[in-house]
């Protein structure tokens, strides 16, 4: 692909897009009028959303891949070392996004079944979240690296993103997670406490997009 201005703005909004879709699957899990619980709500919402959610897994995960496009450029001016170092874990962390979520299919058809048949819901769902935190043991050192070497390039004028970025970058947000389901109640909580590392995406590939919208590959 000849990298110029007009793809450099398509790769920063497949991202956001990315981030918009896997963002709506988590809230056709979690979202329901009555209850904070994510379980109990993943236990009542109909076949179609457990559906619609696992497959938006597919396609946020082929938007965000694509969204790298852009983080790829902006360490252009980094060392190859860094900036393959960058690529290969956020391309881990989010093929790990769309496997996980794909994953919580079966916490929810558990859910569902353990609603239907009067199945107490943590032995029903037990075995499938004992998996799915057994697969986020293995992302949690691959952010750490990202973090490390994104934020001491950037910090260090070795990208074309100015510093500012680093507010926005994941790792920031995510300190806020627990102190923010703490305080929060009703829709807000269930917004934040299943669907905030889809935000957290959000907010760096919007803040990413805006920064290099009128970057031009091609003059430089």
């Amino acid at each position: 692909m000849n990298l110029n201005k007009f793809w450099l703005r398509v790769a920063g909004i497949s991202g956001i897009s990315g981030a918009l879709i896997l963002f709506a699957g988590d809230m056709l899990f979690y979202y329901g009028p009555s209850s904070i619980d994510l379980r109990a709500n993943m236990g009542h919402v109909s076949d179609l959303r457990i559906k619609l959610s696992g497959v938006a897994a597919l396609f946020a995960s082929w938007f965000y891949l694509f969204g790298l496009i852009q983080v790829y450029y902006a360490f252009k001016t980094s060392s190859a070392k860094a900036r393959n170092i960058v690529i290969i874990c956020f391309a881990a962390i989010l093929t790990a996004y769309g496997v996980i979520h794909g994953a919580y299919v079966a916490i929810a058809v558990s859910s569902k079944l353990s609603v239907q048949h009067n199945i107490d819901i943590d032995t029903a769902t037990a075995l499938s979240l004992e998996v799915n935190n057994l697969m986020r043991l293995f992302i949690y050192p691959i952010f750490a690296v990202l973090s490390f070497v994104f934020i001491k390039e950037v910090w260090k004028g070795n990208t074309l993103y100015p510093r500012k970025i680093i507010f926005f970058f994941p790792l920031i947000p995510f300190l806020f997670h627990e102190p923010l389901k703490r305080i929060l109640s009703g829709g807000a909580r269930i917004i934040i406490a299943g669907g905030f590392f889809n935000l957290i995406l959000l907010i760096f590939f919007v803040a990413s997009t805006v920064i290099l919208w009128n970057n031009n590959p091609n003059s430089e």
